[in-house]
């Protein structure tokens, strides 16, 4: 008998995976979301990790999801809702049945609705027969007893067997979306190749997977999303992560220097250590430390000995480092201390989002100590962010402040490889010996930057610490209007580093009536929910903020041209604050604070408020 098939074309879907932290639903997540991106599709993923390093298996805590919407037109964000849900026990889905659109499609993980699971998520009765999911299309599937009969020949026995149900529904979910399997099984061949046992359960599963859903009449809808139209070039799938790693091994390269990168392990900043401790062939120097103290005051080392030195950390870090960050200010030696802030306070909510740092990393010092702030937006632009967080602190001798977050420390996005020599070069101010004293603190009259003066260069001895400084000779100084002096002198260089970058862009109607400002990863919901506004008759602008301090200095006119400002932002209003002491100018909040990224949805709705 012939199963007919019929195919429904879509512009864009968002497909979310969910189960128990130990089901394998963000490998399952980010293999479907790399086929896809070498299908041609544009997409944005939305990892969401349980908070709990292993919480009881089963149980809500422990629920891991992975969603992405892939597309034929360009994107921003990982979709509003998920209009597939994948869910591979109970629990995973109780925890995000509420966020499935009525009309969606929920594939099951029957075997798992037994009713030990159903106890520990918390149901009285089995949702797949009392009624309450009427209204959604429910496909359902007995992966583990399938995933037993697939991997039978495959050598793996015991538990073992049933870890490569992820790679079952993978396969089912590879059907239904004509995704190709070939890089798939070259990952799984790739990543298990010392262990067959294993690349083999894997492979069955995945091929047995995709043939229950080639034969089995439920699931012969399929869905056909074609290739995006994207600029041409060579592109990769990129995390915010990878992308900040590579960013700051390009500023190295660009500067000529050794880059050297301490850390101490933190979600969710850690893979960053991961990722530059694979690139010894370009310089990187990496070190864990053994705290975070440490960290910093070792990075801080590497760079008085004329290395580009970077510190990487979250929330709790920046508050441990911030007197070694100062020391690094008064010193006015050049470093980058990377911030992939999350959910706090204290410990918080180490895997959810956060914009919450803010305040801290422009004020979190003692004295007065202002440094250079400047924030990634998108995964992709984190690359471009983290070289110029390298320009600004080897061009004006200062620590710089590169803020990032969990939302894009973990999605990812195709990426156009760059053309790397058009990568403007960035030129470090080294002192240079001569029969003359030297001057260390003998100021460059554009920048106030002071020369690099490398220990062991004859000629170059000086005085380096955190006592206060006298201008030109560095000799220590308790004189008061020296400190005075020196003070302004150290914010005058800072704030001199606006006349160094561009004005900030507004996207919209040349006529709007009103203004989004936003800043890091807020940057795609606000964008989508500008355009969708704009469709839909209203006339806003969106302007987005990679630079924090100091700003562009076309940004008070900026503010002056509108009536109405909006902030949206993951935290209880810190940007608005800032804007609101600056420029003297009612804004309104969105806020949000719990621990998830907005939906353009949301943002949009408050765009209709207002308007």
């Amino acid at each position: 008998m012939t199963i007919e098939t019929s195919t429904e074309e879509r512009s864009a879907i968002v497909i979310r995976f969910a189960g128990d932290s130990g089901d394998g639903m963000q490998l399952a997540g980010n293999r479907f979301t790399d086929a896809s991106a070498l299908f041609g599709n544009d997409l944005a993923t939305l990892p969401d990790f349980p908070a709990e390093i292993r919480a009881p298996a089963g149980t809500l805590p422990g629920v891991s999801s992975f969603q992405v919407q892939i597309a034929s037109d360009d994107i921003l964000t990982p979709g509003d809702a998920p209009e597939v849900l994948i869910a591979m026990n109970p629990a995973a889905l109780k925890s995000n049945l509420r966020d499935v659109p009525k009309g969606g499609l929920i594939i099951v993980n029957s075997d798992a609705f037994v009713d030990r699971n159903l106890t520990k998520a918390g149901y009285e009765t089995n949702p797949l027969d009392d009624g309450s999911l009427e209204g959604f299309q429910v496909l359902t599937a007995p992966m583990e007893e399938l995933t037993k009969l697939a991997v039978k020949e495959s050598g793996v026995t015991g538990r073992g067997v049933l870890r490569s149900k992820n790679f079952f529904a993978l396969g089912l979910v590879s059907w239904m979306f004509s995704r190709p399997m070939d890089s798939i099984l070259d990952w799984v061949n790739d990543k298990f190749g010392k262990l067959p046992e294993v690349a083999a359960a894997n492979t069955l599963a995945l091929k047995a997977g995709y043939n229950y859903g080639l034969t089995t009449e439920a699931f012969h809808h399929t869905y056909a999303i074609e290739p995006a139209q994207l600029p041409s070039g060579e592109y990769t799938n990129i995390t915010g992560n990878q992308s900040i790693s590579w960013g700051l091994v390009a500023g190295a390269q660009k500067a000529k220097l050794p880059l050297f990168y301490a850390s101490y392990p933190i979600t969710p900043a850690s893979s960053v250590l991961e990722e530059l401790s694979r690139h010894k062939n370009f310089g990187v120097r990496t070190f864990q430390a053994e705290d975070e103290i440490a960290a910093a005051g070792i990075a801080l080392g590497a760079s008085f000995a004329g290395h580009l030195a970077v510190t990487g950390t979250s929330g709790p870090g920046v508050a441990l480092k911030s007197e070694t960050i100062s020391l690094g200010f008064i010193t006015e030696l050049p470093m980058v201390i990377l911030n992939v802030q999350r959910a706090g306070p204290s410990t918080g909510m180490p895997t959810k989002v956060e914009q919450a740092d803010l305040l801290m990393t422009l004020y979190g010092r003692h004295g007065e100590a202002p440094l250079p702030v400047v924030a990634a937006a998108t995964p992709s632009d984190a690359f471009d962010t983290a070289i110029e967080a390298c320009r600004l602190a080897l061009k004006y001798m200062t620590p710089v402040m590169l803020m990032s977050d969990g939302y894009i420390a973990n999605s990812s996005e195709p990426w156009k490889l760059p053309d790397l020599d058009a990568i403007p070069s960035i030129d470090v101010p080294y002192a240079q010996a001569s029969s003359d004293d030297f001057l260390p603190y003998l100021r460059d009259p554009g920048t106030l930057a002071r020369p690099w003066a490398i220990p062991g260069t004859p000629g170059l001895e000086h005085r380096i610490g955190g006592l206060e400084k006298a201008d030109l000779t560095g000799n220590v100084s308790y004189d008061a209007e020296n400190h005075e002096r020196m003070t302004y002198i150290r914010a005058d260089k800072v704030e001199r580093i606006a006349d160094d970058i561009p004005d900030v862009e507004v996207h919209g109607p040349d006529d709007a009536d009103f203004l989004v400002v936003g800043w890091g990863s807020t940057f795609g919901a606000i964008r989508a929910a500008v355009k969708r506004s704009n469709l839909n008759g209203i006339k806003v602008a969106h302007a987005h903020l990679r630079h924090l301090n100091p700003f562009p200095r076309n940004f008070a006119s900026l503010m002056d041209r509108y009536d109405k400002v909006l902030v949206p932002e993951l935290n209880a209003g810190q940007l608005s604050l800032v804007l609101r002491a600056k420029y003297l100018k009612p804004v309104i909040q969105h806020n949000k604070i719990q621990g998830l990224p907005f939906t353009a949805a949301e943002i949009e709705s408050k765009i209709r408020e207002i308007a």
